[in-house]
């Protein structure tokens, strides 16, 4: 009779083991995506129009926590309750024109996002709609827009406090802002917009994709 070599049978690995290890996998995902989240990126939803037309109401963007610096631990996921943190240092401070998302000053459980306007020591005046900073008429993007002429839109002269950015939303006759609640302070800064990675357009037919998805909107923050 021929010999035969018999291969060595692959014992079944006890279901214990399994589950186990199916549960480390679970949780070094869940820790290594809550990691990312407080320290590297994060992603925000826009709900309002305050930033029209740079941001509109629907739009998804990824905040780097990097540049700015951010909270550390900040909020809980999903329960959104805030922990005790501490503010790690960023490479820069907010400088004028650049957009920022911050804790809302009123309620630690909300993110606003604006853009700054100026900083610290320097005198923000609205007349006649004109926004100046030190005297001198600020540069506005090209997503800034005016949607009352009814309104003559004057505010100050009000000088930006140490350690503060004064911030106002693109959408200048819809945003409550510095000029309702003054200057918000560094230690809230959280992230810088990069991108939109997504938009949703809420007021498209659900069936129609290629309106109700705005394609072209996908990019960098201006």
């Amino acid at each position: 009779m021929r010999d035969f070599m018999h291969k060595p049978r692959l014992e079944k690995q006890p279901r214990k083991q399994t589950v186990k290890d199916y549960a480390k996998s679970i949780f070094f995902a869940i820790f290594l995506a809550i990691l990312i989240r407080a320290t590297l990126v994060q992603a925000y939803h826009i709900p309002s129009g305050s930033m029209e037309d740079t941001l509109l109401v629907g739009d998804y963007v990824l905040g780097d926590k990097l540049t700015f610096g951010t909270q550390i631990p900040d909020r809980l996921p999903i329960l959104n309750l805030k922990l005790p943190s501490f503010r790690m240092p960023g490479f820069r401070d907010p400088g004028p024109g650049d957009i920022v998302i911050f804790e809302f000053p009123n309620d630690p459980s909300r993110d606003f996002i604006k853009r700054c306007i100026a900083i610290e020591g320097q005198t923000v005046e609205v007349k006649n709609r004109v926004v100046y900073v030190d005297g001198e008429p600020f540069q506005d993007p090209p997503g800034v827009k005016y949607t009352d002429y009814r309104q003559r839109g004057n505010f100050g002269p009000y000088t930006v406090p140490p350690g503060h950015i004064f911030v106002m939303g693109d959408n200048r006759d819809n945003s409550s802002d510095s000029r309702v609640w003054r200057a918000v302070s560094l230690e809230k800064v959280k992230a810088h917009p990069l991108l939109i990675y997504f938009s949703w357009n809420p007021d498209a037919p659900f069936w129609n994709l290629l309106e109700k998805i705005r394609w072209r909107r996908l990019g960098p923050v201006n």
